[in-house]
C-alpha cells in the first residue's frame, strides 16, 4: 500500500487502514526537535521565583534535586527517569529506528529500540509533570513572584513535540519496513 492510501472494507466501504502519509519524516523531524528543546530545557531554568527578597531559580535537575534533598529520594529518582531520562530515550529511539528506514536501511537492534519504544511509551510523564507543576505554580503565585523562565517553554515544546511523534508515526510502516530490512527474522509486536 502506498503512503496517503486507504484499505476500504469490500462489503460495506468503511475505512479499515489509512497509511499515514510521511510518517517516518515527521517522527524524525519531531524527535529531533524534542531532543533540541530538551537540551534548551536542561540548558536554561523553568522559573524564577522571587520572595521576602530572596531569589530562586529551578531547573528540571534541580527539581529532582530539591526532593532528594527535602528527604524524598524515590519521588526525586521516579522524577529523573519519567522526566529526563524516558523522553530522551523515546526521542532518540525514534531517531534511531526511524532515520535510517527513510532510506531504506536499518541499524542493528533496531527492532529491539523499537519494541521498547511501544512499551515506554506511556511512562514518559512529561505531561503529568508539566501539570502538576502548573498546579503548584498556581498554588505559589500568592505567596511568591514567579517568572516563567525558557526552559519551561522549552519543556512544553519537548511535550508537543514528543506527542505529534508519537501520534503521526505509522506503525504498520514502520513493522513492514523493518521487515523488509531484516526479512529473515519474524517482528513480535508487543
Amino acid at each position: 500500500m502506498q503512503e496517503g492510501e486507504a484499505a476500504l472494507c469490500g462489503h460495506c466501504g468503511e475505512v479499515l487502514f489509512t497509511n499515514k502519509p510521511r510518517s517516518l519524516s515527521r517522527a524524525v523531524g519531531f524527535s529531533a526537535a524534542a531532543l533540541i528543546f530538551m537540551a534548551l530545557t536542561h540548558a536554561f531554568p523553568f522559573l524564577t521565583m522571587e520572595a521576602a527578597g530572596n531569589q530562586t531559580r529551578l531547573g528540571l535537575l534541580q527539581s529532582a534535586q530539591a526532593l532528594w534533598v527535602d528527604g524524598a529520594p524515590l519521588l526525586s529518582f521516579l522524577t529523573l527517569v519519567f522526566t529526563v531520562i524516558a523522553p530522551v530515550v523515546l526521542a532518540g529511539g525514534l531517531l534511531y529506528i526511524c532515520a535510517p528506514l527513510m532510506s531504506g536501511r536499518s541499524l542493528p537492534g533496531a527492532r529491539f529500540v523499537a519494541r521498547w519504544i511501544q512499551r515506554s511509551e506511556p511512562w514518559s510523564m512529561l505531561e503529568v509533570f508539566l501539570l502538576g507543576f502548573i498546579v503548584s505554580l498556581l498554588k505559589l503565585g500568592h505567596v511568591a513572584d514567579i517568572r516563567f523562565e525558557i526552559g519551561l517553554w522549552a519543556l512544553v515544546a519537548v511535550v508537543i513535540c514528543l506527542t505529534a511523534a508519537m501520534a503521526g508515526i505509522d506503525r504498520r510502516e514502520l513493522w513492514d519496513r523493518l521487515e523488509l530490512t531484516f526479512p529473515e527474522e519474524t517482528p513480535s509486536l508487543p
